[in-house]
């Protein structure tokens, strides 16, 4: 097999991140390197930087990027992070003269969304605010069946991310923020939503949403992520 007839596996490179040739001109590559051999899709990526509402976007999204990390004068540097991604979230709107946000959120977080809506208006935001159950809609108009509902016979009101997408479309958001949606939820959000979206929070019902504990913790107490066979 040629090496551009294998896919990309950047999350297979071993090399030390400043010694990638993503990083470095003289870096070490890895097998599929997008960066060696995906060029022509590489250069028609980088031509939609050439959009002005796209360049835009991505010239904010890297200031905030370098916002960030403080005395960034000194040399040599060492990275010194900040802002925690709520302010970064504050920040990057503000750059981008939104006016409107938009909250999205999972019923299980209700009370943190109440404390993000008042930190996002304390920054001078409207903020519109939807939560996963609104609209009460029942599981029968998903077709899922009774034995297959988290109170198993009831009559449980759905998710409903497409609601939640279209009533922020309806208000004109100008940006989204999304909060602990359920996997699959999430992506139906992002598939309706007309605005911009940033992700605050995931859901992670056992790690009290910090999905990355159970990746730091595979070598220990979740050893058997890496053993599905084991049931």
């Amino acid at each position: 097999m040629g090496k551009r007839d294998i896919g990309p596996d950047c999350a297979g490179c071993g090399h030390e991140v400043n010694a990638k040739i993503c990083m470095d001109p003289e870096g070490d590559s890895h097998r599929g390197c997008p960066t060696l051999t995906q060029k022509e899709l590489l250069d028609q990526s980088n031509r939609e930087y050439e959009r002005p509402e796209i360049l835009r976007l991505a010239q904010q999204a890297s200031r905030q990027e370098a916002d960030c990390y403080a005395n960034r004068d000194q040399q040599p540097y060492i990275m010194q992070p900040t802002k925690p991604r709520i302010l970064e979230i504050c920040e990057f709107a503000k750059k981008m003269s939104y006016k409107k946000l938009g909250l999205a959120f999972c019923v299980g977080l209700a009370k943190e969304a109440g404390v993000v809506a008042e930190i996002l208006s304390a920054h001078g935001f409207d903020v519109v605010s939807v939560m996963c159950k609104a609209g009460r809609s029942s599981k029968d108009i998903i077709q899922v069946p009774p034995e297959d509902r988290i109170n198993r016979g009831s009559d449980e009101s759905m998710c409903n991310p497409i609601f939640q997408a279209n009533l922020l479309n309806e208000e004109q958001t100008d940006f989204n923020v999304l909060m602990g949606l359920c996997v699959g939820h999430d992506s139906l959000f992002f598939q309706y939503a007309e605005a911009p979206t940033t992700v605050l929070a995931v859901k992670d019902r056992v790690t009290g949403h910090n999905p990355l504990a159970a990746i730091y913790l595979v070598d220990s107490y979740y050893r058997k992520l890496r053993h599905p066979e084991l049931g």
